[in-house]
């Protein structure tokens, strides 16, 4: 019983097409939340090109493609303010960032404070991360589940690099569960307590 899996040698034949026939897929369908965040108000502060932030925000399979990047402007910091369509139990999180020292070392995690600006970046973060480069997506960061479920807005804060001026990121994949925000619920309630007034009449 040596149990090595014997699954992950079937693949070296070279033929290119099944290189990612391991965790690949699976890893795809466990870094979907990028499909639940609300991309049209994604915040990325101090973004070198407007409207770059959003762009790390992509499908697995395009992790590694460098045409879609976010460089930070005036100095190494990159704070995302991201919203999503429902409530989220964050479990980990992935970043592929620059080459040489333009890799963020550090990740600050804050849930549920939207529109965070540098100024609130002093605040206590609800986990933080000490980072190490990577540059194919192999490390996930594991977050503390009982802090960070029912998000539904989460801020990223990349407080400083290995040591470039400024910092890029290529990738955040987010792997988590979802659940669709009970919108229709408010509106039950709603129908319910209309008629409720004219029970009650005057005496």
């Amino acid at each position: 019983m040596a149990g090595h899996g014997g699954h992950h040698h079937h693949g070296r034949g070279g033929c290119g097409e099944d290189h990612d026939h391991d965790d690949d897929p699976e890893r795809g369908i466990q870094y979907s939340l990028y499909l639940k965040i609300d991309l049209n108000n994604v915040e990325c502060l101090n973004e070198e090109r407007d409207g770059s932030g959003k762009d790390v925000f992509k499908p697995w399979e395009s992790r590694l493609d460098k045409e879609k990047y976010v460089e930070s402007d005036a100095d190494e910091e990159l704070l995302f303010n991201i919203p999503f369509t429902g409530n989220v139990k964050l479990k980990g999180v992935i970043v592929i960032g620059g080459e040489d020292d333009s890799h963020p070392s550090q990740m600050k995690l804050y849930k549920n404070r939207p529109k965070m600006t540098f100024d609130d970046t002093g605040s206590e973060p609800d986990q933080i991360f000490e980072m190490h480069p990577d540059r194919t997506g192999q490390l996930e960061y594991v977050t503390k589940i009982t802090k960070f479920s029912g998000v539904h807005h989460l801020s990223i804060f990349f407080s400083k690099n290995f040591g470039a001026d400024t910092t890029t990121v290529y990738y955040i994949g987010l792997r988590g569960d979802f659940t669709e925000a009970q919108r229709q619920e408010v509106m039950i309630c709603n129908y319910e307590l209309a008629p409720n007034p004219a029970d009650h009449k005057p005496i």
